[in-house]
């Protein structure tokens, strides 16, 4: 498992989601690959100051991902409504769902202030 995890400006525990690597290279793939730019950035872990590379969730780099993962989510409900209906629902399209709608959670809450992708 991976993780993608969410930093704030203040000294607070980063929110990670654990996401598997096949849901990883998918998200790599699409989108949200596009949306922002990867900046050195430094924060604390763990009571150490590292850098690595985060995006600024700058309120229009914010709402980018917020409508990607809307739309997302939307297309991911259709497929596991589809699939539903023919009485097999897809374990993958609800995981995904699942995840995007956590990913979607954090990107509105604006205390997050940056966003590691890896």
């Amino acid at each position: 498992m991976l993780d993608i995890s969410f930093y704030t400006d203040a000294e607070e525990p980063a929110e990670r989601i654990e996401v598997a690597e096949a849901f990883l290279e998918w998200l790599a793939r699409s989108k949200f690959s596009q949306i922002g730019k990867d900046c050195s950035t430094r924060v604390i872990i763990d009571e150490e100051e590292i850098i690595i590379p985060l995006v600024e969730l700058k309120k229009s780099t914010r709402s980018q991902f917020v409508d990607f993962f809307n739309e997302t989510i939307v297309e991911e409900t259709k497929k596991v409504l589809d699939r539903l209906d023919s009485l097999s629902p897809s374990v993958e399209s609800v995981y995904r769902l699942r995840k995007l709608i956590e990913l979607l959670d954090c990107f509105k809450n604006e205390s997050y202030q940056y966003l590691q992708r890896i």
